[in-house]
């Protein structure tokens, strides 16, 4: 009786152990295929190529790399000699057709006081009329130029497009710059927000506004936000579109199909004072579904 019930003990605990091995087993299973989590994240942020709109050499540089600058703080000045000169040139001009239309203008008045005396003919009349109008024509052009030098003149100091972080910015006085041409990037601080790219399978898990937990690699305190949206596309690599023919398909298909992962924009709600936000590091997200809140 008693080596009976030793054997019964035994069988139990063994069932037992099996059981919870099982369920630890299912409950594993479930949560690396199924829960919306994933390794695959990253931080991203609103990149803004600085580059100047004019162009000529740097005469005066007053920032340094990886500083924080405000919206509107001057970076860098261009040497703007030659384009006071430009403005000098374009108001001699404005100058010069305003003269030019008013004294225009005040031979067609004199036309019109002939005309009423038949003076003058009908075709005369005309012509200095049309003079008029090429006149005023001419002033608004050098009006526009003189603007347009202005600006320039103006756009000689480049300043911040945004509030951020200025990086990989290598700008020296002597340096020359080309209009359009990027001498570093802006990062913008209010930007910030983590892309997780999660398998297909897991989207039908993830809603808008769900809670999301972040853990950046390497820091001990996570991150809390929620889902802002979800891609509405990603790129079809078996695909190849040609302006004006047909769809190129690629001819082979894997039998190993793998789960396409889908960008999924992360909003940041909370984030310790310690954590540095730097966009590209690492992160793990993982999101709680309106079922796993209750």
């Amino acid at each position: 009786m008693k080596k009976l019930t030793i054997n019964s003990g035994r069988v139990l605990l063994t069932l037992s152990i099996v059981g919870c091995a099982s369920a630890l087993g299912w409950h594993l299973w479930s949560f690396y295929m199924e829960a919306p989590w994933t390794r695959d994240a990253h931080i991203r942020a609103d990149v803004i190529r600085l580059a100047p709109d004019v162009s000529g050499p740097v005469n005066e540089v007053m920032i340094s790399d990886n500083v924080q600058v405000e919206k509107g703080a001057p970076l860098f000045r261009i040497e703007p000699e030659r384009f006071e000169i430009a403005l000098r040139e374009a108001e001699a001009k404005v100058q010069s057709a305003k003269a030019a239309a008013d004294l225009a203008i005040a031979d067609f008045e004199r036309y019109q006081r002939l005309a009423s005396k038949d003076v003058v003919s009908l075709q005369q009349r005309q012509q200095a009329e049309s003079q008029t109008h090429q006149a005023d024509a001419a002033y608004q052009l050098a009006l526009a130029g003189q603007d347009l030098a202005r600006l320039n003149l103006e756009r000689t100091v480049v300043k911040a497009p945004a509030s951020g972080t200025i990086t990989n910015f290598s700008l020296r006085r002597g340096n020359y710059v080309a209009a359009g041409t990027a001498i570093g990037v802006l990062v913008e601080r209010d930007s910030i927000y983590v892309a997780g790219y999660f398998e297909e399978t897991k989207l039908p898990r993830i809603h808008i506004n769900d809670p999301v937990r972040i853990e950046i690699m390497g820091e001990p305190e996570p991150l809390i936000g929620r889902v802002a949206s979800v891609a509405a596309g990603i790129e079809d690599r078996e695909r190849s579109d040609t302006a004006g023919s047909l769809a190129s398909v690629a001819p082979t298909f894997s039998w190993v199909r793998l789960a396409q992962r889908i960008p999924v924009r992360i909003a940041i709600d909370k984030s310790p004072a310690s954590v540095r936000l730097i966009a590209g590091r690492t992160a793990t997200v993982s999101v709680r579904s309106e079922k796993d809140q209750k």
